[in-house]
């Protein structure tokens, strides 16, 4: 008889970001991540458009074309550190968690990954978005370019 060997399953990863350059920072926690066995990641940019500018207002859609570029241009690096292909969207909502929880009702993850710069700490932290994604029930880790800390 041959023994069947053990494949560790597939694990998503939503890594949410008010940024859409690859600071090292998050660069090294995905590396660390891929480390740890099979995943996929995908990385989600809330809109950066202002939040009281109207849907229809025309710098709107110039924000989110300009961010879509710039995520273009950093998926190369996050893919080099995960070590696959990733994919990236910037979402049509300015709230955060509205985001996240429009991916998680589209697509299954099983961990998420909160990324912000130094200068989108304050705003992310003033809404407390890493205690409101802990509440979802999946593992949550928060990176800002000094460090990365796992929230449970």
């Amino acid at each position: 008889m041959v023994g069947r060997m053990n494949t560790p399953a597939l694990t998503r990863v939503l890594v949410v970001t008010d940024r859409t350059a690859a600071t090292p920072a998050l660069l090294d926690t995905i590396r660390g991540r891929a480390a740890r066995g099979p995943v996929e990641f995908r990385i989600l940019v809330p809109n950066p458009a202002a939040a009281e500018w109207h849907p229809t207002h025309p710098e709107r859609h110039d924000k989110v074309t300009e961010a879509k570029v710039v995520l273009a241009e950093a998926l190369p690096l996050v893919e080099e550190a995960a070590g696959h292909a990733v994919e990236g969207t910037v979402s049509i909502r300015h709230d955060p968690m509205d985001a996240i929880e429009e991916a998680l009702h589209d697509e299954p993850f099983d961990e998420i990954i909160l990324a912000t710069a130094p200068h989108g700490v304050e705003r992310w932290l003033h809404i407390d978005l890493p205690h409101r994604v802990a509440h979802l029930g999946l593992p949550v880790t928060t990176v800002t370019d000094e460090q990365a800390t796992p929230t449970r």
